[in-house]
């Protein structure tokens, strides 16, 4: 008879703490894959362990920095530490408004939840807490934040701005990333 002990598999250790680039990242099929800056296999990152760091979606050629565990399958993120948007990015919708960016800079952090969004439209609605209107969301503005896409109910931290066509949020984050920073 086998002793318990010889037939479960030491658990491998967690690495230290890995930057790279998102490759791409589905919300849909609930995982997607980073490359480290340090070379080797593609390291899995799936949806569970976004949503821990306080996100459900990041975007294509975002940076992060995680922790990996290597298992049978291969290396798989285990914590989120950090995301920054790509640094490739399209000009915002804001900035086509004419809106100062030091003055968008220093408006606080709303709370709020998504009302909707639909990534092939590009667009969406989102509340913030205690006020009636609808906050327009644009993929831009997702998109400079590091995030792809929404999920309804998501909470969310914005600074929003009112325009000629009404609210609009200039800069969106997860609201973990507010809180704890």
């Amino acid at each position: 008879m086998k002793d318990v002990s010889e037939t479960q598999a030491e658990p491998a250790a967690i690495d230290d703490p890995l930057e790279g680039v998102v490759k791409w990242f589905d919300p849909v099929k609930g995982f997607g894959f980073v490359v480290a800056d340090a070379g080797g296999a593609d390291i899995l990152l799936h949806v569970n362990v976004l949503r821990n760091y306080g996100q459900s979606s990041v975007a294509d050629g975002a940076r992060v920095a995680v922790r990996v565990q290597q298992t049978e399958r291969g290396a798989q993120a285990v914590e989120v530490l950090s995301v920054e948007a790509p640094s490739e990015l399209p000009a915002a919708v804001v900035e086509f408004a004419g809106f100062d960016p030091e003055q968008l800079a220093t408006a606080e952090f709303e709370p709020a939840r998504v009302k909707w969004f639909d990534k092939a439209k590009g667009f969406g609605f989102a509340n913030v807490f205690g006020c009636a209107e609808d906050v327009f969301l644009h993929i831009d503005v997702l998109r400079q934040s590091g995030l792809c896409d929404l999920q309804p109910g998501e909470a969310l931290a914005m600074r929003v701005i009112v325009g000629d066509r009404g609210h609009l949020a200039a800069e969106v984050s997860s609201w973990d990333a507010v809180i704890d920073g």
